[in-house]
């Protein structure tokens, strides 16, 4: 149960935090949270345990539903304590609802009712485990899928890999290395040992080899198997005894020889080991020998020395490929219009998926040939994905979810919410995932740093699609899931009773869900059931859709997301007075509510918020109310104000700021200035504006300074010719922690001083767009002795029609820059590619 285990390390933060304060506690109040702690750290481990069973059984499954009701009602508890606490700080604890004497009451008897059934459960699922291990020691349960080698493979099925063959035959034949390092990735059922067969089996490569070895290598592989299984292929009557060193014996057979081997399915490494196998390799085989790795994980391929430049990613089948598979395994000859049609739009459902085609085309196969029967299989594919032809597909996926990491399988569990097909926002995706608590920060790395991290990872594992990424680095912006990755998702997800699906694989509202992509389909009078949600998505809704009081409190809400409709209509005077009562509340995005024009009273309310998103809503004028959630991390103004309300420097926890008018004392007295940005000292990111009507004076040079944690810098000059643009820029100095800088509608000639190699060290990313700049020094910069060099790995210009510089210089003087977007710069010279589009550079590599 993956996201228990990130809600227990939240949990016993927070009670850990609450016992700091417990000189204000009542003492059996005191006891209970001591007990609670400690029940907390017995479950975990048990947990742990229960994560290790392959198959767990029934009475478990519905133990650990049960124990995730528990630590969300213990959540529940912990939250209202710490909200209580912010109302207590600032002296305002006055309402009924946190009378201290109820309160305390109330809670004591909360906390003595959770934990006592903490300490039933662990007794049952304890007992539980015990069985089971007796019951694992009388024979292998495991499960098993089988898995294809070369000898499996069967030439007539490789359809629609002509060109994946002759570009991997290309690197094989025009190789002057002397070991090659091939890598084919991608999801399962995607088609790479097929590819890897079909080499292998290819007379003319083979032909060009004196040694040909495969190696299943699979999850449950050890280092010692692995080499038994080439000197098996090497020697027929190989016999080793477990003292002999088998790589050294390895190496002696292929001296000289000419190879290739290939290592499929590789999940995981043990680094040394495979440095020393490869070194050996290495100083053995002859010039032009191969070695040909397959795996689900991109970062398998980094890892075993494999060049960026020799990664393949198999792409799906196209229509027209996916119906000639399904076709020859479906039909003994061709079928009329009407079972192509139908067969057509099953297709559609597999995503080009080879496994999957081959899937349905077997269970098609196996039916009589009635219209009737294959449009109902249309109608109810969900349903199709438990048929038993349809289980090597979802146990092949399934492989790699179980072999995921606790903190990566509940976060590609939330993919269950979005309806099919979505693109999804990695921000929004990721503010969801802090806001409910299964990311927390680690050392220096924020939550939500880790959560790019966490996603990077499901893509490199070839779980989640990245639509849109930054070039230089990989961040991925926007990402998707295949269809057969969320059937396999969705069917989890509602095992595990976080929601509910229906024959068609869209979801329903019911009592027990705990997450809810919400259409305007669905009866809204299903909220009023719904008191166990904690992440709400209005993925599309319309102005008739009405969020008021009467749907309900959803009292245990986190998460709530507007940012996938747009609601112009919609009376936001109700909709947030109901918002207001959510006091559990973590991430709101409002930025498809955009007919909000101001926030009510009662949005003081939302004590608990740490991610506030008002990006879209550019009607509204006040927000002085936000000065009072002291827990907020991030606050996202995109361009809806022209400024901020003084209170803002109070958000000490605040660490992304976007939409930060710099405001003069003439145009705003009392409002929030640039000054007081020097207070917010846990700012990492930076996203502000700075016009005619601003004012930065000659006394506030080392504000930015200041902000030692700061990361990224956007500056937006809003197309302003005043001159004073360029002095107050000037004096703008940001730290030298500086990673990322953009800025943007910069009109004057020459960039601010600090835009140099010595003041910006850290630098790695800068973006220069629509600027009238002259030119951008690349050569390096000398200082009382010192040189100083560009640290920058990646570049954006754009729209730079006054930049004069010789792009051969900017390779020869920023030697890490490795990646490059330009367009529209008309006097840069010796620019590789035509620059009237986007057009990419990077840097070679030898």
């Amino acid at each position: 149960m993956a996201v228990e285990d990130a809600m227990l390390q939240i949990l016993t933060q927070q009670v850990f935090t609450i016992l700091k304060e417990q000189a204000r506690f009542p003492l059996d109040f005191k006891d209970q949270f001591e007990l609670m702690k400690t029940k907390l750290d017995l479950t975990k481990a048990l947990l742990a345990d229960t994560e290790s069973l392959k198959e767990k059984k029934e009475v478990i499954k519905a133990s650990l539903i049960t124990l995730r009701g528990l630590i969300y009602e213990a959540d529940n508890i912990m939250t209202d304590c710490l909200v209580r606490d912010e109302y207590e700080k600032e002296g305002s604890c006055t309402s009924l609802t946190f009378n201290k004497p109820l309160f305390w009451y109330q809670t004591g008897k909360k906390l003595k009712d959770v934990n006592s059934k903490l300490d039933a459960m662990e007794r049952s699922l304890g007992s539980h485990l015990r069985y089971q291990e007796q019951s694992d020691h009388g024979g292998d349960n495991t499960s098993q899928v089988m898995k294809c080698t070369a000898l499996d493979y069967v030439p007539s099925e490789v359809i629609g890999l002509e060109e994946d063959l002759e570009k991997l035959k290309g690197w094989i034949r025009d190789t002057k290395d002397k070991l090659l390092r091939v890598g084919i990735f991608g999801m399962g059922g995607l088609g790479k040992t097929t590819i890897a067969q079909k080499l292998f089996n290819d007379q003319h490569v083979a032909a060009g080899y004196d040694k040909m070895i495969w190696v299943s290598v699979s999850q449950v592989s050890s280092d010692r198997r692995i080499m038994r299984s080439m000197l098996e292929q090497l020697e027929s009557h190989c016999s080793v005894s477990d003292e002999t060193p088998l790589l050294h014996k390895l190496n002696e057979l292929l001296k000289g020889k000419i190879c290739l081997i290939v290592m499929d399915d590789v999940w995981k490494i043990n680094q040394v080991w495979w440095n020393q196998f490869f070194s050996g390799l290495d100083g053995a085989v002859g010039k032009g020998s191969c070695i040909i790795i397959t795996t689900r994980k991109e970062d398998v391929l980094t890892s075993m020395g494999v060049g960026r430049s020799q990664f393949h990613k198999p792409k799906e089948l196209t229509d027209n490929d996916s119906w000639l598979l399904f076709r020859k395994s479906a039909f003994s000859s061709y079928p009329d219009a009407q079972f192509e049609k139908v067969g057509k739009e099953i297709l559609k459902k597999c995503g080009g998926l080879p496994l999957a085609i081959k899937a349905i085309a077997a269970l098609l196969a196996s039916k009589s040939y009635s219209i009737v029967n294959w449009n109902e299989i249309n109608k109810n594919f969900h349903e199709l994905t438990a048929d038993a032809n349809f289980t090597p597909v979802m146990m092949s996926l399934k492989l790699s979810y179980d072999e995921l990491p606790i903190h990566l399988k509940q976060c590609l569990l939330c993919f269950s919410a979005y309806p099919e097909d979505s693109e999804i926002q990695a921000e929004q995706l990721i503010h969801w995932w802090v806001g409910e608590g299964l990311i927390q920060g680690k050392g220096s790395k924020t939550a939500k740093e880790l959560g790019y991290s966490y996603l990077s990872e499901l893509v490199t594992r070839c779980l989640v699609e990245a639509v849109h990424r930054r070039g230089y680095d990989g961040r991925v912006y926007c990402c998707k899931v295949h269809d057969m990755v969320r059937e396999l998702i969705i069917r989890i997800a509602e095992e595990e009773s976080f929601g509910k699906f229906d024959e068609h694989g869209r979801q329903e509202m019911t009592g027990d869900s705990r997450w809810l992509g919400f259409t305007s389909e669905m009866n809204m009078e299903s909220f009023r059931k719904s008191s166990k949600l904690r992440a709400l998505l209005i993925t599309s809704a319309d102005d008739q859709v009405v969020f008021d009081r009467r749907i309900g409190s959803l009292g245990s809400l986190r998460v709530l997301d507007f940012s996938l409709t747009k609601l112009s209509k919609i009376s936001t005077e109700k909709l947030m007075e109901w918002i207001s009562s959510l006091k559990r509340l973590a991430y709101l995005n409002l930025s498809g509510v955009v007919g909000l024009k101001e926030l009510p009273k009662s949005f003081r309310k939302l004590r608990n918020l740490q991610f506030l998103v008002f990006a879209g809503c550019n009607q509204l004028v006040k927000i002085d109310l936000i000065t009072s959630l002291k827990k907020l991390v991030v606050l996202d103004l995109g361009s809806c104000l022209l400024y901020l309300p003084s209170g803002i420097e109070k958000l000490s926890h605040l660490q992304e700021l976007s939409g930060f008018n710099v405001a003069s004392n003439s145009r705003s007295p009392t409002g929030f200035k640039f000054c007081d940005l020097q207070k917010l000292v846990q700012l990492r990111v930076l996203r502000m504006s700075i016009g005619k009507d601003s004012e930065i004076k000659e006394d506030e040079r080392e504000v930015l300074l200041k902000l030692e944690k700061l990361k990224v810098l956007s500056i937006d000059a809003q197309d302003c010719e005043d001159n004073n643009i360029s002095t107050m820029l000037n004096i703008v100095s940001p730290p030298p922690s500086l990673r990322e800088l953009y800025l943007r509608r910069y009109h004057p000639e020459t960039l601010p001083t600090w835009i140099n190699p010595e003041k910006l060290s850290n630098l790695q990313y800068i973006c220069i767009e629509n600027a009238d700049i002259i030119d951008f020094q690349t050569s390096p910069k000398s200082v009382d002795g010192s040189v100083f060099r560009w640290n920058i790995e990646g570049l954006c210009f754009k729209v730079l029609r006054n930049l004069k510089l010789d792009w051969e210089n900017v390779e020869k003087d920023m030697l890490l820059l490795r990646y490059a977007e330009v367009s529209d710069c008309l006097n840069l010279q010796n620019f590789p590619h035509p620059i009237d589009n986007l057009p990419i550079w990077r840097r070679s590599v030898d």
